[in-house]
């Protein structure tokens, strides 16, 4: 395990935990059964942070599937779901190292109530997504995928290039291939709608942006090297340019006047 990943994953979780939209979580509790423990997969789980949000959502008789490439990422989960577990006694949870690259596992999906994942359909295709689409469907589960990159940014105090380094890390992350083929980024909310749609599910969508303030100071400053690294890999020929966006950013970040806000949404699909 890169142990940046792990650092990255933890420094992001409160961000996100604030950020999901109750009501579409709320919208996909309501719709799954209640006389029986539910089965659930967990796809891109990590270090189960998208399972230790929602397991104090759902009805307390769970069974998850957390199924990740990276098998030192699922090693944390039982660390850090021990603090829920009093609460959550009838809380099941499994890992599984896979590699998600091609969907070709029904057996995962096979009797679940609910897929789900969390920060993974903008780094995955339209053809994934399609497959997905299709696998919930022949087992007949709900879905919920939170906190999806939509290409929006936004940064106080302006800076003048801001909005190239954007445009640069949009680009950069379409051009990016994470074992998913080819990654439809800003634009994977609207290809998951089509397809889930296209499966005959019932899609709702709703903001759940990242709205930083000067006290996210340490998630900031990953956010913000993580753009300029990006922006320098696509377009090297601007790396001076970039270097001094990076400094005056950073420069107001450690003033404690930065406020970003990145955007996302999340993705809810009932049949």
């Amino acid at each position: 395990m890169s142990e940046p990943l792990a650092d990255w994953l933890a420094l992001r979780e409160p961000a996100d935990r604030i950020a999901r939209s109750l009501a579409l979580t709320g919208a996909i509790v309501a719709a799954l059964p209640r006389d029986r423990p539910l089965r659930l997969l967990d796809l891109g789980a990590g270090t189960g942070s998208n399972v230790r949000y929602l397991t104090r959502h759902l009805p307390p008789r769970q069974q998850w599937l957390l199924v990740d490439r990276d098998a030192a990422l699922l090693a944390e989960v039982p660390q850090r779901m021990s603090a829920d577990a009093a609460d959550r006694p009838a809380c099941h949870v499994e890992t599984r190292c896979l590699n998600l690259g091609t969907l070709d596992r029904p057996d995962i999906f096979a009797g679940r109530d609910l897929v789900t994942a969390s920060a993974l359909l903008d780094l995955v295709s339209g053809a994934w997504l399609e497959a997905l689409a299709e696998r919930c469907r022949a087992s007949g589960a709900a879905a919920l995928f939170a906190l999806t990159y939509n290409g929006r940014s936004r940064c106080s105090p302006v800076e003048p290039e801001d909005e190239t380094i954007r445009t640069l890390m949009n680009r950069h992350q379409q051009q990016n291939d994470k074992g998913f083929g080819r990654a439809a980024g800003p634009d994977a909310v609207d290809i998951a709608e089509r397809c889930f749609a296209a499966a005959g599910y019932r899609v709702r969508r709703a903001p759940s942006d990242w709205v930083l303030t000067p006290d996210d100071r340490a998630l900031q400053r990953q956010l913000i090297e993580g753009w300029a690294d990006a922006a320098v890999e696509l377009a090297p020929d601007q790396s001076a340019t970039i270097g001094q966006w990076l400094a005056r950013r950073l420069a107001h970040v450690d003033a404690g006047r930065s406020h970003v806000t990145v955007g996302h949404e999340d993705l809810a699909a009932m049949l």
